[in-house]
């Protein structure tokens, strides 16, 4: 189990990884080595709660298919133990961005002070605005 919050934890089996040749620099390496990670992670498979998988839709984004697959790549690294760590950290990173569940707006309204520093201010500007108009005759 990958413990994502303190009430919140996914099975290992939910996890698929799959190693692919990575594009980039490394020399030799590059071309005989798979070190770049796929990492894809079910949805259906953990059992999450319904607010948190609505929330983990905005935030994955492009990230998650219509199957309902987290598909994450990394292949910064050249070491295939690295890569595969860091698309577990982001993972991991994601899963608990979308664990907070936003705070409610609690609707408020102006005070009486503020409304009234709202229209003093109008007052002055439309007074400073009527003295800038010019007047025919008044050259």
């Amino acid at each position: 189990m990958i413990r994502i919050t303190a009430n919140i934890s996914i099975p290992e089996d939910a996890l698929t990884e799959r190693f692919i040749r990575a594009s980039g620099p490394g020399g030799q390496n590059v071309n005989k080595v798979a070190t770049a990670v796929e990492l894809r992670f079910e949805l259906a498979r953990a059992a999450l709660p319904i607010d948190m998988v609505q929330r983990l839709h905005v935030l994955a984004g492009r990230l998650l298919t219509l199957d309902g697959v987290l598909v994450i790549a990394a292949d910064t690294h050249r070491s295939q133990e690295r890569n595969r760590a860091e698309a577990r950290g982001r993972l991991i990173d994601l899963l608990r961005r979308a664990a907070v569940r936003p705070k409610k707006r609690i609707a408020t309204r102006p005070t009486k002070a503020s409304k009234q520093r709202r229209l003093d201010s109008k007052a002055r500007n439309a007074k400073i605005k009527s003295l800038r108009r010019v007047r025919p005759g008044h050259d």
